[in-house]
């Protein structure tokens, strides 16, 4: 390869393939995903979609499926064995004490509700994910109420078999 054509990704791209490899530790099929949180450039903390430690994962014994009924009436499926990404990456800063107020948080997809409100209490500031998440506009919602800035690197949304 020639030195002189390489382009250094910028910084949201380098968080971005950072939690695509985290991403490699998840342990549910069902949406391995990653995330990195950020400040002034350095990563603060990681985390990946898996069980609780010492809890047996879905890619040893299965999925833990639930029906939810929405609002609407419609019923979809969850799979609840695992925590999900950003909730393992801000209990590891809350675990380590490292704060991440005015932090970047980096994503599969839109996080889900309980992870947003997670993410808006932790003072986190922004938000860049992936693609988009199928059911997100909840969350978009929230954080367009309290200024947190959400960007995706690009439109595509998150499809899940079951939902």
């Amino acid at each position: 390869m020639n030195e002189s054509t390489h382009q250094r990704p910028s910084w949201d791209e380098y968080f971005m393939e950072v939690t695509r490899a985290v991403a490699k530790r998840a342990t549910c099929d069902r949406g391995r995903s990653g995330c990195v949180i950020a400040r002034d450039k350095q990563i603060l903390v990681t985390g990946y979609v898996g069980s609780a430690a010492g809890l047996p994962h879905c890619d040893e014994i299965g999925h833990q499926m639930k029906v939810v009924r929405h609002e609407d009436g419609h019923e979809s499926q969850h799979c609840v064995r695992t925590t999900h990404a950003e909730q393992n990456a801000i209990v590891q800063a809350a675990k380590l004490g490292v704060s991440i107020k005015n932090s970047i948080l980096y994503c599969k997809m839109t996080p889900c509700t309980t992870c947003a409100r997670m993410i808006i209490n932790a003072g986190i500031v922004r938000v860049v994910c992936e693609k988009r998440y199928h059911a997100g506009a909840e969350s978009e919602q929230m954080f367009r109420k309290v200024g947190i800035a959400l960007e995706y690197f690009n439109e595509e949304t998150e499809q899940y078999a079951n939902q």
